[in-house]
């Protein structure tokens, strides 16, 4: 596909279009191979991935980190680069070792909650601070 403005012309090698009814379509259909080699459990959501799985060993632990390097091999591949700076680990649950993961070369940060949806999840699992901010955002609409 050629691209020209003011008589410039770049060759663009992959495209989702955006703004259009397709693209989410097109996206889902490009990224729909992400999982196949992987043995962790993977969640998508529009631009959004999520990879879990039970870590109570070392043989968890190291499958994990495996299938962390496959999704950036895929991403590689695919020219689908993902923003390693976003990426976080949340370790949940109380038998879980607090172990540290990368991606290329970054440290993941680790995290005792995240936002998920307009929902904070945190490592306890408990929704205190999920319904507060609920609550918050109420009291403005009420006042």
């Amino acid at each position: 596909m050629q691209i020209g403005w003011s008589g410039v012309c770049s060759e663009v090698l992959s495209d989702v279009p955006q703004g259009s009814v397709l693209g989410p379509i097109l996206f889902v259909l490009y990224i729909n191979d992400i999982d196949d080699s992987l043995n962790s459990k993977i969640l998508k959501f529009a631009d959004d991935t999520k990879l879990y799985g039970a870590v109570n060993s070392v043989a968890g632990i190291e499958s994990l980190r495996l299938d962390m390097q496959k999704l950036v091999l895929w991403s590689t591949e695919w020219q689908m680069l993902l923003n390693i700076d976003k990426c976080k680990v949340l370790h949940l649950g109380h038998n879980n070792p607090e172990v540290h993961y990368n991606m290329e070369t970054t440290q993941l940060q680790a995290v005792h909650e995240e936002r998920d949806l307009g929902i904070i999840v945190s490592a306890d699992l408990k929704w205190e601070n999920s319904v507060f901010l609920q609550l918050k955002k109420l009291t403005k609409y009420l006042e």
